[in-house]
């Protein structure tokens, strides 16, 4: 017998949810009517903005199955008590598919490669894509591509999500074997695909430049996004039974951790791809940096090293901050700002050399944000915020009534 049946807790999502959800989707439905406003007023601005806020969302996604994948092959109350809120995140992928057709529509506003060669004025450019147009960036390919990235993710996802409701029935049987077995291979393959992924959907704007350590940039930063993101919703609900009894300050303890490490390895990466490419000094290397350290971006870039990096390294460094989730929750918050202003920084420069943020960089990312969030809402309110019935629930639920 679960220690949740035993006490009779109600593991139900407090109402507070469903009154998030239904003010999400109003902000996301008024906003993506700007959107579309904006969409045809301004369709060169709208699909870059419209690119942006969806590598957010879907980092936040990806990000929240990963650290999912991780907590099933260690184990641990810290991952336990967020599970559900990791797997509602990780099951607006369906979501994330759709919403995927837009870019396709704006291929040739976003990617240089994917319009006639002959339109390009840049003769070296247009030389160097002849090549690569032949073997790679191709229409056909870039969309089949996305297809299979996509249908990975929505099948770990649904492969987690099925043995995870299993365990809310008291009848289940443990299948702890089978999320490791899925586990795994799945981290990996994540791996895999977010690199490939983050070539085909980012780094080829501008496809002279090249980075090998582009993908593992884009994975860290969306793990970095889903677990501040779990901060905030734990913090929402922290005020409110069940999770009221389940969050324990050692918990919390473990996510501020599991940040500083985030953020730790986001700035070694960093640092790796840039000190790497200066030293180099190879022209079709240093354009990408030459491009973000002048015209205003580089202030852009200075924001991101002290108050990305530097500033909640300091915060992350205090046990007592990193215990008390009423505190950490502002830093999570604030995390994820700069996670959209590292995504602007990354993705706007390659259509402007000066720094420019347009009305539509911030309305089509709180319209898909909205609607997003709408819809991780509504999955979080369809299951227990506990699997009651999972071998390791004891570990959350038994302190709060020693």
């Amino acid at each position: 017998m679960s220690t949740a049946h035993a006490h009779n807790l109600d593991l139900t999502s407090p109402p507070v949810v469903k009154t998030i959800q239904k003010r999400s989707l109003v902000i996301g439905l008024i906003f993506a009517v700007i959107s579309l406003v904006l969409a045809f007023l301004r369709p060169d601005e709208f699909f870059r903005a419209y690119l942006l806020g969806y590598m957010a969302w879907l980092g936040v996604a990806l990000g929240s199955m990963a650290i999912l994948m991780i907590r099933h092959l260690t184990g641990g109350g810290w991952g336990m008590v967020i599970r559900r809120i990791l797997g509602a995140a990780m099951r607006c992928l369906p979501l994330l598919a759709v919403l995927f057709v837009p870019v396709l529509f704006g291929l040739p506003k976003l990617y240089v490669w994917a319009r006639p060669l002959d339109s390009i004025a840049d003769k070296h450019l247009r030389e160097h894509l002849q090549d690569i147009t032949k073997t790679y960036l191709t229409v056909h390919g870039f969309i089949i591509r996305a297809v299979i990235y996509l249908a990975i993710w929505n099948l770990l996802s649904f492969l987690l999500t099925k043995w995870s409701r299993e365990q809310d029935d008291p009848s289940a049987r443990d299948n702890t074997q089978r999320f490791k077995a899925v586990s795994g291979p799945g981290l990996i393959l994540y791996a895999f695909t977010i690199s490939f992924a983050a070539i085909d959907w980012v780094m080829s704007i501008d496809p002279s430049w090249i980075s090998t350590i582009y993908g593992l940039l884009i994975l860290i930063g969306e793990l970095l996004s889903a677990m501040c993101f779990a901060v905030v919703v734990e913090r929402i609900l922290v005020n409110y039974k069940p999770m009221s009894e389940m969050l324990k300050p050692d918990f919390v303890h473990d996510h501020g951790k599991w940040m500083l490490t985030f953020i730790m390895v986001w700035a070694y990466f960093s640092f790796s791809q840039w000190l790497i490419i200066w030293a180099g000094n190879l022209p079709d290397e240093i354009t990408w940096y030459m491009r973000r350290l002048n015209g205003g971006w580089g202030f852009v870039g200075l924001i991101l090293v002290v108050f990305q990096f530097a500033v909640p390294f300091v915060f992350l460094l205090s046990r007592p901050f990193k215990r008390d989730v009423r505190r950490l929750v502002w830093l999570a918050a604030w995390i994820m700002l700069m996670r959209y202003l590292d995504l602007f920084w990354i993705i706007e420069p390659n259509f402007s050399t000066t720094f420019s943020l347009t009305l539509a960089d911030i309305v089509v990312p709180v319209a898909i944000g909205g609607i997003w969030l709408a819809y991780f809402f509504r999955n979080l309110s369809l299951l227990p915020l506990l699997p009651a019935y999972d071998v390791a629930a004891n570990e959350v639920l038994e302190p709060a009534h020693d």
